[in-house]
């Protein structure tokens, strides 16, 4: 395989299965899928999965907004709760035909879009994110200022096209039963909020929810209308502990080139450190500690007994898990030997790379350019 290392690999056959299999997990239970394209910042790879029925797609920044816009994609989530500061972005992206949807949780953040749409004579559609599991950002379901924020939008012009929610702490759980607890807790949530708004007069005809793992466990989606869901695009090793994919499943790898050895303390030195794997060190708090990463071979096949144990900035150190010194890792593993690395954290780790290199089932390669940026 000619070329440069580090380097980001997406194996599209993995890539393939698994987007399939959360396709048509979502498709059986009756919901739209509307993937997260911050794991892949890649046009490509959201082609894909719309190829294979995603409807529209969810963004984490406004540059994969315009990005993503600009490729053809019109129909985009901002999943991120806007900053007033950037409301003329989207104010833009509206202008040049953007189905651009805002994401709120106060009554302030209401107050400036919908003083923002006034001004600029548009209607903005929004919806209200709501907090399923104390994970992160979101109002109460069952909190007044739900219902004050709805009628903030709603007298102000916006439409409000729904209700959103991340349960997040998903990724903290690594059993069937309690990941579909959580799935339920998350649809469960959200639908009330849904109810109280319509009670109170206020139209939501969306109810969006998701993350990975919960929508993998996903049992029953009554009263839901969509799954984001990102990651699963890739997996990772994180996702692996959690129990909704096996390192098998992983199509993010880094390829990289065995340059040194201390023999002594059994480690082989390779070209990717932490820049090129992230800091991410997401598996060490889980029940198999990956270090910055599982070694696998050129073909993919994981190397049980090998983790990347210690990162510099452009240093690797790859070694036994167990500590233990191999005096036949020199052997093994020659200078100028390639190896590939399973990432903690997909999304950490595709960030560090300006493009990607999509490997065939043939081997043939091709590069995937991908966003950075805000």
């Amino acid at each position: 395989m000619d070329i440069e290392t580090p380097a980001a690999l997406i194996d599209e056959r993995r890539m393939a299965g698994n987007i399939a299999r959360m396709q048509d997990h979502l498709t059986s239970l009756g919901v739209r899928l509307r993937p997260h394209v911050k794991t892949s910042k890649c046009v490509e790879v959201a082609r894909a999965q719309q190829k294979a029925g995603a409807a529209g797609i969810t963004v984490s920044t406004l540059k994969e907004a315009e990005q993503f816009f600009a490729a053809g994609f019109s129909d985009v989530l901002y999943a991120v709760c806007i900053a007033p500061d950037k409301l003329d972005r989207a104010v833009a992206l509206l202008a040049k035909g953007c189905a651009l949807t805002l994401l709120v949780d106060s009554v302030t953040a209401a107050q400036a879009v919908v003083a923002k749409g006034k001004a600029a004579g548009l209607t903005f559609a929004v919806m209200i994110e709501i907090d399923s599991d104390g994970h992160r950002s979101g109002v109460q379901p069952e909190a007044p200022e739900l219902l004050d924020i709805g009628r903030v939008l709603q007298a102000g012009g916006a439409t409000v096209k729904g209700v959103l929610t991340h349960a997040g702490s998903s990724y903290d759980l690594d059993t069937p039963q309690a990941l579909q607890a959580l799935a339920e807790q998350e649809r469960a949530l959200c639908v009330r909020a849904a109810e109280r708004l319509r009670a109170a007069g206020i139209a939501c005809p969306e109810v969006s929810i998701g993350s990975t793992p919960t929508a993998i466990a996903a049992q029953n989606l009554e009263g839901v209308t969509e799954v984001r869901a990102g990651v699963y695009v890739f997996f990772d090793l994180v996702m692996s502990n959690v129990g909704v994919c096996t390192p098998q499943d992983v199509a993010l790898s880094v390829l990289t080139t065995v340059i040194g050895h201390q023999p002594d303390k059994g480690w082989v030195i390779v070209d990717a450190g932490w820049m090129a794997m992230s800091r991410d060190r997401g598996t060490q708090r889980q029940k198999i500690d990956y270090g910055y990463g599982a070694v696998c071979d050129l073909d993919g096949n994981m190397i049980d007994e090998l983790i990347v144990s210690g990162a510099n900035q452009e240093h690797g150190i790859v070694s036994r898990r167990d500590g233990a010194a191999d005096p036949g890792m020199v052997e093994r593993f020659p200078i100028g030997a390639r190896l590939r690395i399973l990432p903690n954290h997909a999304c950490a780790t595709g960030a560090q790379y300006p493009s990607y290199v999509a490997v065939t089932p043939a081997g043939d390669a091709a590069p995937w350019p991908r966003f950075q940026g805000w």
